[in-house]
């Protein structure tokens, strides 16, 4: 190492009567320039905040509300053409998936796929035992007594 003092750069002098510091490049004003280091570090905190706006945000459809008390759990209540969309109905099989309104005829979880948009065409997942006429079984038969 050098024993030799080291000189401390303190900035531009700025002469009495002149612009304020606030005015002067590498000063603390508004106008203030930010190195090199700072300025890559800002520029990836700006990219990376666009980013997170831009998947956090609502960019798709807003989804509407739909009230499916008045079609679960009341048995054969309602067919397809009781609906306007699709989604509608499909919110209405998701709610009950023993589908009393037999929304489903085909089994395969969409619910009336010809009713028009907006759809929601996730099929619901049906896996439950049958008796012998196709209505569905809550609870499995007991086998009778010897």
């Amino acid at each position: 190492m050098s024993d030799q003092p080291r000189k401390i750069h303190k900035g531009p002098q700025v002469p009495e009567g002149s612009q304020g510091p606030q005015e002067l490049e590498g000063s603390q004003g508004p106008h203030r320039r930010l190195r090199p280091g700072r300025r890559a570090s800002l520029a990836a905190i700006t990219v990376i905040a666009a980013i997170t706006l831009t998947a956090c945000g609502d960019n798709g459809p807003s989804v509407r509300a739909f009230d499916v008390a008045p079609y679960v759990h009341k048995g054969h209540v309602a067919n397809c053409d009781a609906f306007k969309a699709q989604a509608d109905a499909q919110a209405v099989l998701r709610a009950d998936a023993l589908d009393p309104n037999e929304l489903d005829r085909d089994g395969d979880g969409i619910a009336c796929p010809s009713l028009p948009k907006p759809t929601d065409k996730k099929p619901v997942h049906r896996d439950f035992m049958t008796d012998k006429d196709g209505a569905p079984v809550v609870a499995p038969a007991k086998p009778p007594p010897k």
